[in-house]
């Protein structure tokens, strides 16, 4: 699977072991930064993988900032785009399987490394379940019109 991936700042210091974790899987990372900890605006950054997952040169998106929430909100501003912030495994479950999530944004900011590659590996695994979940994505879809 190909990951557009990015952090903020805040996110930096958890970029390299997740990087890792995922060409140890086999999965190809686009790298959009931030590779340091000096200060950057997340919306930049937000776009940049959100709008390499909609126009299909990934397969998916993973975002990391301090709570995850700025990111997912820049993220969502693009079309095609359903991020979701999650922040443990249950979360990154259901937005894969009932809302056909294709972008995570993570917390780097209080949360332990190892439940954030938890978290990677049960998004990037789980399937969705389309069905009776399919006509609430379209739904989403729809309200992108306004």
């Amino acid at each position: 699977m190909k990951i557009a991936f990015a952090t903020d700042h805040r996110g930096a210091p958890m970029r390299t072991q997740i990087i890792e974790h995922l060409k140890k899987r086999g999965h190809e990372v686009l790298d959009f930064g931030s590779n340091s900890e000096v200060s950057v605006d997340y919306p930049d950054y937000a776009a940049k993988v959100a709008k390499a997952v909609a126009a299909k040169q990934a397969d998916r998106g993973i975002l990391i900032c301090g709570s995850g929430i700025g990111m997912s909100i820049a993220a969502n501003k693009i079309t095609g785009i359903r991020a979701a912030v999650c922040t443990d495994e249950i979360g990154a479950r259901m937005a894969r399987a009932h809302n056909d999530a294709n972008v995570l944004a993570l917390r780097g900011t209080n949360q332990n490394p190892m439940t954030n590659v938890a978290i990677v590996d049960i998004f990037l695994d789980t399937e969705f379940e389309a069905g009776r979940h399919q006509l609430r994505v379209n739904k989403i879809r729809n309200l992108e019109r306004f």
